[in-house]
């Protein structure tokens, strides 16, 4: 049976110091973190630098399968999109820094025009490479347009870029309606990451966002289904755990993040 690589998305603590979370990670036994820029700046903002961040990574032997996140790459042209590209690059500097391999880029949460996404998108992983790391196209459940595998893998197809990847994350299947089934379409190594959490039953699926994860197990999403599809196309990379709830990052970092990968294994590794 094919093994998955387990991560910890660093918002599932977030309330705790970047330098903590990645030594929690490896004390709960992670493979990975993925460790989101807002952290990193905040940690360079204190007095820290990036030669620590990656360090610590080193030390504890973990993989740092992504960073989180870039925005502002999908902009007509004009100042936003040359502010948005100059900030993509700033943080993509920081994925490369701390040796993650992609950057999540999120998708606009409006209006989309899919041509130019894909330029945009082309021109993004151009860039990225260029630097050392892959931007990795995400879609959002609760975006207006972007919000299933199909939609990112539209913009990745039309991207016509050899190195176009998704990131894929039930959440977001069950928000945005159009379920796992797209996986099929999908090349192991087209996968950067795949997020994992759970759904609750109340609220309804269209009035859910992130503070609503669940934990792996604990919600109504086919998460079995979800796995078989990963394993049926030969992925064999990171699953990592996703959540955003105020009861978790008021708890002890350490038991959550236990607690986590023994729910993500009891799916995803039962045997």
């Amino acid at each position: 049976m094919t093994q998955f690589r387990y991560s910890l998305n660093s918002s599932t603590i977030k309330p705790t110091p970047i330098l903590d979370k990645i030594r929690v990670a490896a004390e709960a036994g992670y493979d990975g973190i993925e460790l989101w820029h807002a952290d990193i700046d905040e940690h360079l903002e204190s007095g820290g630098t990036l030669t620590e961040i990656r360090k610590a990574v080193d030390d504890h032997g973990l993989a740092v399968p992504t960073t989180v996140m870039l925005k502002g790459w999908c902009e007509p042209d004009g100042p936003a999109d040359q502010e948005g590209i100059a900030e993509c690059r700033r943080r993509m500097e920081q994925a490369v820094a701390v040796g993650a391999p992609h950057s999540v880029a999120g998708p606009p949460h409006f209006d989309v025009d899919f041509t130019l996404a894909a330029e945009r998108y082309h021109r993004l992983l151009e860039i990225g490479i260029e630097m050392g790391v892959r931007p990795s196209m995400e879609y959002l459940g609760f975006a207006q347009e972007v919000n299933s595998i199909a939609a990112a893998l539209q913009i990745m197809n039309d991207s016509k870029h050899p190195e176009a990847t998704i990131v894929l994350d039930p959440f977001h299947d069950f928000r945005g309606g159009a379920g796992h089934d797209d996986i099929a379409q999908l090349r192991p190594e087209q996968i950067a990451v795949c997020h994992f959490d759970d759904a609750p039953a109340t609220p309804p699926a269209g009035e859910q966002r992130d503070p609503d994860r669940v934990m792996p197990g604990q919600g109504v999403i086919d998460l079995k289904k979800f796995v078989a599809l990963l394993r049926q196309i030969g992925y064999s990379g990171f699953v990592s755990l996703e959540l955003f709830r105020e009861d978790l990052w008021a708890a002890d970092p350490l038991s959550v993040a236990k607690s986590g990968l023994q729910a993500m294994k009891a799916i995803c590794d039962p045997n």
